[in-house]
Formats: structure tokens, sequence, C-alpha cells
């Protein structure tokens, strides 16, 4: 592995708390990581766990679900049914041999740009140290 790897990370972000929170840290000048590509989503509740498999298949190192506190999705309970949902691929991807560092769910509001920038530093740390995940990808065959 190279000592300059670079973890290319995939995040799914609410449009009400946690992408405010990261437009927020953006606004306030607040340095975190590049290595993040969002994409926004209404709420977490509709991140269908396949996302996040073909976030994986297509060359992601690291993926990231985040969106409202428990208690205070707009749409009532869309994060709680994220949770669980979320909560099983983990221990499905676990169970096929993925590290669980490289999937991470976590709660940030729109007025939380200083917790964005740990969750972000966090991941891209630990996918740093994991180094490229090769696992999931597909073969491409030439025609």
């Amino acid at each position: 592995m190279s000592d300059n790897f670079e973890p290319n990370i995939v995040a799914f972000l609410c449009n009400w708390c946690s992408y405010a929170g990261a437009d927020l840290a953006g606004t306030s000048r607040i340095q975190y990581p590049y290595n993040i590509k969002t994409i926004r989503v209404m709420c977490t509740g509709r991140v269908n766990p396949l996302y996040v498999l073909n976030a994986l298949q297509q060359g992601a190192d690291g993926v990231l679900v985040s969106g409202c506190h428990p208690g205070d999705c707009h749409y009532m309970e869309g994060n709680m049914y994220a949770r669980r949902r979320l909560g099983l691929l983990k221990d499905m991807l676990e169970f096929v041999g993925v590290d669980p560092r490289r999937f991470q769910m976590s709660w940030v509001s729109a007025s939380e740009p200083h917790k964005w920038k740990e969750v972000v530093e966090k991941l891209v740390g630990e996918t740093r140290e994991l180094g490229p995940f090769e696992q999931f990808q597909r073969n491409m065959i030439n025609w």
C-alpha cells in the first residue's frame, strides 16, 4: 500500500440535518478532509442498503450515512427505519468479511458543523489505515 493513499468515501446525507451541517462547516470555513463525495437524500430512511453495496462495488473505500438525531427526523421516524435497516446491513457486511469500519452511520444536526468535521476526520483516518477496498469491485469485461 502506498503511503499517499487517499480513500474515496461516499456519504449519503439527510437534506435537513447532516447536509445542512456539512454546508455550515463549509461556509464557516471549518477545514475537514476532502475525501467525502456527498449524495443528498431527503431522509436517511430512504437510503436503500443496495446503495451502500453499490457504492462499495463502484470503488468507494468507505460509506457514511448521516442524518437527523433519533427523535428529530423531519419525516417523523425515517431515521429510526434507517438505523434498524442499516444496522442489519452493517452486521451482514461484517459477516461476509468486510471490516465494519468501512461503513458508518452518524447523527449530525444542522447546527453541529464541528461534529461533522469530527465524524469525517474519524472515518477518513480509519479508512486510510484500512487501505483500498477491493473486495466487492466488479470485474470489467472488455467486449
